[in-house]
């Protein structure tokens, strides 16, 4: 990733995101990447380098929270209505009318508030191991606890809690070897019994808990990662305003008649092997929303689809837009 290629802007709310950016060639589209939790644009790298290669226009923040970008301590600064106009400023400082989003894990979220929001500046919306999440997406986190616990033997959102949290952060820096391996395993499952349930996380980072590292990550692309993710402090402003309620009642901002599922072209790309963004039952509750609208891939990959199988997600979505979003 060249780093000539990053710039800092000011949104209007004030708020600076540091961001790649790289001008479009041949009449190639422009494509926004957003990235999730734990992550910064550096987890797109196999992305930026391919699409770079070949012409596309390449919008890529670090997200609010991390990396280069300002790291506000107020978890109502997390609102998915104040991080979607943040995205729009950068789109309309760079002079961009319309563009592709990619998003992954909580830049799913992103992706699926922008659709709500703004979708007159998006052309299609493709989604990475987690699909688009309609508003108001777990307002009863107890009761989603319950009912996964019943389903799976686990919750899958226990972590949530944990990282909700006073003190998560200082228990994450004090282990980080334990998170990163936890949280970028060498072997999926273990999300069912160290990551996923309420209590595990913590329990596997007290008892410092470090497996190998995953074959899709290099000793020195987790130092790279490592120093740009420390201190987690800022990202886990994610979980605490979904878990406050804030997050909530924020989307009852959307417009009512933009608050339906997307009229435009979505790419879902599932992780069969991811176990907390189950891919069955995203699969069959965008079947049921988009219809038509909707391609749905999958692949057997774990959560990190854009870097485990990165040559398969590039052809994926090289081939969907070139294909015209069929």
């Amino acid at each position: 990733m060249d780093s000539s290629l990053y710039k800092d802007f000011k949104t209007s709310r004030g708020v600076t995101y540091h961001y790649f950016s790289s001008p479009p060639h041949g009449g190639k589209p422009i494509l926004l990447f957003l990235h999730g939790f734990p992550s910064t644009s550096y987890d797109w790298r196999h992305q930026l380098a391919y699409f770079h290669d070949r012409g596309y226009g390449l919008v890529v923040p670090d997200m609010l929270g991390y990396g280069g970008t300002d790291k506000p301590e107020n978890v109502a600064d997390y609102r998915s209505s104040l991080i979607c106009r943040d995205i729009v400023d950068l789109l309309d400082y760079e002079g961009l009318e319309k563009v592709v989003v990619i998003g992954h894990d909580w830049g799913s979220k992103i992706t699926s508030r922008l659709a709500n929001y703004y979708p007159e500046r998006f052309t299609a919306y493709a989604f990475l191991a987690l699909g688009y999440l309609p508003p108001g997406h777990n307002t009863d986190l107890a009761a989603d606890l319950q009912k996964t616990k019943q389903a799976l033997g686990y919750e899958l959102y226990g972590y949530w809690l944990f990282f909700s949290e006073d003190g998560a952060d200082r228990i994450i820096d004090d282990h980080w070897d334990s998170m990163f391996s936890l949280v970028f395993p060498y072997d999926s499952n273990i999300w069912k019994t160290d990551v996923a349930g309420v209590g595990a996380l913590k329990s596997s980072l007290l008892a410092n808990k470090i497996g190998p590292l995953p074959s899709y990550i290099t000793e020195e692309e987790k130092e790279v990662a490592s120093r740009a993710l420390r201190p987690l402090k800022a990202p886990l402003n994610w979980y605490k305003v979904m878990t406050s309620g804030i997050s909530a009642e924020d989307d009852k901002s959307i417009p009512k008649d933009r608050a339906s599922f997307p009229d435009a072209p979505i790419l879902f790309v599932a992780a069969n092997k991811d176990y907390i963004c189950l891919a069955e039952p995203q699969r069959q509750k965008l079947r049921d929303l988009g219809g038509g609208r909707v391609r749905i891939e999958s692949l057997n990959a774990d959560h990190w689809v854009m870097l485990s199988h990165a040559s398969e997600v590039n052809k994926l979505l090289e081939g969907w837009i070139e294909g015209g979003f069929t």
